[in-house]
């Protein structure tokens, strides 16, 4: 199972090493590390969350073109590649199609304890120091504005509409990442997120501060 797992690695490393919108590398080693601490602390299966968290951006719409829901067959083709085991690959591939988030008001599916565990360190990611970091790369990769502060966040009803919204950074932090911290699963990722969701609320503050010039 380790040589499988390494062999994993290796094409997601070799995929994403050169990427420049904040799902790096490092972003799906960070989600591992912290998939797996979580599974440590709540239980699940460790090769299961392994394995989903190392592929949970395969094939994101984010970096696709904008094709949805496309990330699960991807995993899947490539776990059959290397010969998982058919309960293997349909349990790491359903977790992949349910791991984004698709909208502040589109309920999430999460339903196993790996699924939660996977999407809690993918949230986790989004939010703190390094998901500010994370969302101003984001923004920059795709000719996203800073800030306009004549445009307000929405609350996205669907996926889709999600997914083709096109606003500015700050309006980011509203629509999604000042509720990822209410949107964990696990007991270990609420109290992890209640640190970094402070850091974000700080950033805020200090930003607008900054943007209105006062002294």
């Amino acid at each position: 199972m380790q040589d499988k797992l390494q062999a994993i690695e290796q094409e997601i490393r070799k995929q994403f090493d050169e990427d420049t919108t904040g799902h790096d590398w490092y972003h799906i080693e960070r989600v591992r590390k912290m998939a797996l601490h979580l599974q440590s602390k709540e239980g699940g299966d460790p090769v299961i969350v392994e394995l989903a968290a190392l592929l949970h951006d395969i094939s994101d719409h984010k970096m696709n073109g904008g094709i949805l829901n496309a990330g699960g067959k991807v995993a899947e083709e490539l776990l059959k590649k290397y010969d998982f085991e058919q309960e293997i690959i349909q349990k790491v591939s359903s977790i992949i199609d349910k791991v984004s988030f698709k909208g502040l008001l589109v309920p999430d599916q999460m339903s196993t304890l790996e699924e939660k565990i996977v999407q809690d360190a993918d949230r986790l990611d989004a939010i703190g120091a390094i998901g500010i970091a994370r969302a101003f790369s984001f923004g920059g990769s795709k000719n996203r504005p800073m800030y306009q502060p004549d445009i307000s966040p929405e609350e996205h009803t669907s996926f889709e509409q999600y997914a083709n919204a096109k606003s500015h950074t700050i309006n980011h932090f509203y629509e999604k990442l000042l509720h990822l911290k209410d949107r964990l699963h696990t007991d270990t990722a609420k109290k992890i997120g209640e640190q970094r969701h402070l850091v974000m609320e700080d950033y805020l503050k200090q930003f607008y501060i900054e943007w209105e010039c006062k002294m």
